[in-house]
């Protein structure tokens, strides 16, 4: 049985999509588990999952080993699965990753953007400022997202938007715990204000700097709370 079971309902809806079954179910349970709605050390079982969704075990177990193939998943040695947390590794590998990933887009943003494409980016930088002002913090890890989504998907690249929104519900996560901080947040904004002033003199390789050095901050932040047992990566 899953732990937490009323955490799952979003994520365990009976399927009515004409897509596969197996890759539905693996879609549900990725984001469910990538987003902490399923915690570090659940319980995960055939029988369950494929009684809730209304499905038989073959796209269950479909799903499931997708998911242990991505480490997502690892099998108990009592029978079933459980959800892997990430290791201290793996949070600082990911952001690094990341910082490399999102600094080329961001220069190639640089290079490829219209002035109406700043706009945009401009557009999020107010809402943003305005939601901190106002002290709405909850408010600020989407808009972030907005705007770093926006901001990637100038460099009109599509394998490199695809690869970097793999990671894109792991690190809003993350964006949550960064974004708490108000002093952390503020900085972040003034990162975002002089990536847009750079973007507008097309000094790529100066905005790919400030987007990498922009992420690895984070990834400070995240790992000092880390070290302090400040919070589980997966909650």
């Amino acid at each position: 049985m899953f732990d937490k079971m009323d955490q799952l309902a979003n994520a365990l809806q009976p399927l009515e999509e004409r897509r596969s079954s197996g890759q539905i179910i693996f879609e549900r349970l990725w984001q469910a588990i990538t987003c902490g709605d399923i915690p570090n050390g659940s319980r995960i079982i055939e029988n369950e999952i494929a009684s809730r969704m209304g499905v038989s075990r073959t796209p269950v177990r479909e799903a499931i080993h997708k998911l242990e193939g991505e480490g997502l998943l690892i099998r108990r040695a009592q029978g079933g699965y459980a959800v892997t947390g990430l290791v201290r590794e793996d949070i600082q590998d990911s952001f690094e990753i990341r910082s490399v990933l999102e600094g080329y887009a961001a220069r190639l943003a640089t290079i490829e953007h219209s002035s109406e494409d700043l706009k945009r980016l401009s557009d999020k930088i107010v809402d943003f400022e305005k939601r901190l002002d106002a002290g709405d913090l909850d408010a600020l890890p989407e808009i972030n997202t907005e705007f770093h989504d926006t901001l990637y998907s100038l460099s009109g690249n599509r394998r490199l938007i695809k690869i970097i929104s793999d990671f894109k519900n792991q690190f809003l996560r993350f964006r949550k715990i960064i974004l708490k901080d108000r002093v952390l947040a503020r900085v972040s904004h003034q990162d975002h204000l002089e990536m847009l002033v750079m973007m507008r003199e097309r000094r790529a390789e100066d905005v790919e700097k400030v987007v990498r050095g922009h992420i690895l901050r984070g990834m400070k932040a995240v790992l000092d709370q880390y070290d302090q047992h400040q919070f589980d990566p997966l909650t």
